[in-house]
């Protein structure tokens, strides 16, 4: 039974403690076994708690946002001295966390302890590899993302002392990824050069007069109750900062990527030709799968998927009649007007119609719903050109929403026919439904409240566009191939990440397989070429997580028959938030178990 109908009737410790011993197998005296139990559970949890403090002290916004107030003010401290200090402290933790006897775990215990454990170890496997020398990629950098301090909340004069901090704190704050960045340098570890083409307007965007920089806009707009002595007092403070101190450290951040970093970033796109790179990789591969597989193991997936899907798309080609080739039904996708949008709106418009009919299908396969709306938002204006098409932007706060972005940039490379998967994938039943329900999981420890397992979060999307057939969606044969075309470039993703990392793929191979076995435009080829080769095996995670959730599904079905309930299946799925696909598979063989004894 769930420990929360007994969360106001014992203590929590020794509620695991008496659930796991109604499990256990062992011959102690179960009074022994108990005590053994709770012991090892408050170990667990001092570990947990002590992780979560540096998470907090890593982050001085999120532990804002969370209601730790004495971060207010301030941005994260990235000197070598306290990088240096949270690898050590993160250690010390792993090497803690390792020394529990995990045969004493209750089985939420074990969960918690495992995806503590990947998060620590991938933290200092990222340290150990030097990935904090990268602070930019082909998509942005952290001086765009930082900007986001501009859209916080302004509802007293307090929060704008404390974002006038913020701003007096940006120079020390650049200089110190600057210093990552010639440290980078001097090691040959860079983005690959060939995906920093345009990375300068990311920066330029920022270089704008006053009155127009995002960071001043806080200062235009101001609560009824204000004075206006304050009002102008920090107007004043406001315009100066922005003038003297944001637009000048940009300009600076400008010359040095121009004249400096980007002519002497590295010519290879490839992760094994960085240091350890060869290891950096096979690292990334089990990470972002969370399963132990090797490069070519996923090569090989990959290659087997699109062959697959290829028929499925052969399919729709002869349905609709089309004459020609294979590539020419591409050309004609890509290129015919009717697919396309004529204006931004049309196209957020679009995105919104289709937002509000996935609404309305929820009830049907999910007895549980977050509380938390969302809204749809175009992708900020300073990183849409090398951004991807969409994406998900999640909060933290209760009083605010999260946000389905779409890319309004280049409307003519933004085709209608993928909206559908698009937005089953980003909104709902997608990222927006899994990960407000995974924040409104209150029985689960913080760490993993707000964590992201990308094989679960993203494997949990692209099963969402699936689940969009079997609903109605894609009615339009167009449709339904853009949805094909999205889950070839999940499976086209295993062949041409492993291809260019780990077996000498160049990156016009890996834009020439993408472009000639998906619908996307070639502006999406490019950008989403450029994103793998600068974020190494996170593309891997789609295909990998979906197929899990797919075969999961079907064993499920095939031993309930009758009675397999489709919303209680998703209601499992996401009962323990973002885990692991290991932990995923005994969830569901828990599960199913479950639901035969209820026949």
């Amino acid at each position: 039974m769930d420990i929360l109908m007994y969360k106001y009737l014992l203590p929590s410790v020794l509620v695991l403690g008496l659930s796991a011993c109604q499990a256990t197998t062992s011959t102690a005296p179960q009074s022994d076994v108990s005590t053994q139990q709770v012991a090892t559970h408050n170990q667990l949890q001092s570990i947990i708690d002590a992780a979560w403090q540096t998470s907090l002290d890593a982050s001085p916004s999120f532990a804002y946002s969370l209601g730790d107030k004495t971060a207010a003010g301030k941005l994260q401290d990235l000197s070598p001295t306290a990088l240096e200090a949270m690898d050590q402290r993160k250690q010390q933790l792993l090497k803690q966390l390792l020394q529990i006897d995990s045969s004493r775990y209750s089985k939420e215990d074990a969960i918690n302890a495992q995806i503590l454990r990947d998060q620590l170890q991938n933290d200092v496997d990222q340290y150990r590899y030097k990935d904090h020398y990268m602070p930019i990629s082909a998509e942005g950098g952290f001086h765009a993302y930082i900007a986001s301090i501009a859209k916080g909340r302004f509802a007293k004069v307090e929060d704008y002392h404390n974002y006038i901090k913020q701003l007096q704190a940006l120079p020390e704050y650049f200089q110190q990824q600057t210093y990552w960045l010639n440290q980078g340098l001097d090691a040959g570890i860079t983005p690959a050069k060939a995906t920093l083409k345009g990375f300068e307007t990311s920066i330029s965007a920022f270089i704008v007069p006053v009155e127009d920089s995002g960071y001043f806009k806080p200062f235009t707009q101001y609560p009824a109750h204000f004075s206006e002595a304050e009002k102008a007092e920090l107007t004043k403070q406001g315009r100066a900062l922005v003038q003297h101190t944001v637009l000048p450290q940009y300009q600076a951040f400008f010359d040095f990527i121009t004249k400096e970093y980007i002519p002497n970033t590295r010519e290879s796109i490839a992760t094994y030709d960085l240091p350890d790179g060869e290891a950096f990789y096979e690292n990334r591969v089990r990470y972002y799968t969370t399963l132990d597989m090797t490069s070519d193991e996923v090569h090989q997936l990959g290659l087997q998927e699109v062959k697959r899907i290829r028929g499925e798309m052969q399919q729709i080609i002869e349905q609709v009649g089309f004459e020609g080739s294979f590539a020419e039904f591409l050309h004609f996708l890509r290129t015919d007007p009717q697919f396309y949008p004529e204006t931004a709106e049309e196209l957020l418009k679009e995105a919104a119609y289709i937002a509000k009919q996935a609404d309305a299908m929820l009830p049907k396969y999910f007895g549980k719903l977050p509380r938390q709306p969302y809204g749809i938002e175009p992708v900020p204006a300073e990183i849409a050109p090398k951004y991807t098409t969409g994406r998900y932007s999640g909060s933290n706060r209760a009083d605010e929403a999260g946000y389905y972005w779409v890319n309004t940039y280049a409307l003519d490379k933004r085709p209608l026919y993928e909206m559908e998967a698009l937005t089953l994938h980003e909104a709902v039943p997608g990222h927006h439904l899994q990960i407000a329900l995974n924040q409104e999981l209150t029985n689960l420890p913080d760490f993993r409240r707000y964590s992201y397992i990308s094989a679960f979060g993203e494997g949990w999307g692209l099963y969402s566009e699936y689940l969009g057939l079997e609903a109605g969606f894609y009615q339009d044969p167009y449709s339904n191939f853009g949805r094909l075309t999205y889950e070839m470039w999940r499976a086209a993703r295993l062949v041409v990440d492993t291809g260019m990392h780990a077996k000498g793929w160049s990156r016009q191979q890996a834009i020439d397989f993408m472009a000639s076995n998906t619908a996307l435009s070639m502006h999406n080829v490019n950008t989403e070429i450029d994103r793998y080769i600068n974020w190494p095996g996170q593309a891997l995670s789609y295909k990998i997580g979906e197929l899990t959730i797919k075969r999961l599904r079907a064993q499920a079905e095939v031993e309930l028959g009758e009675n397999f309930d489709i919303r209680a299946f998703h209601d499992a799925i996401l009962a323990n938030g973002s885990v692991p696909m290991s932990v995923l598979e005994q969830q569901i063989n828990d599960f199913i178990a479950t639901q035969k004894v209820a026949i």
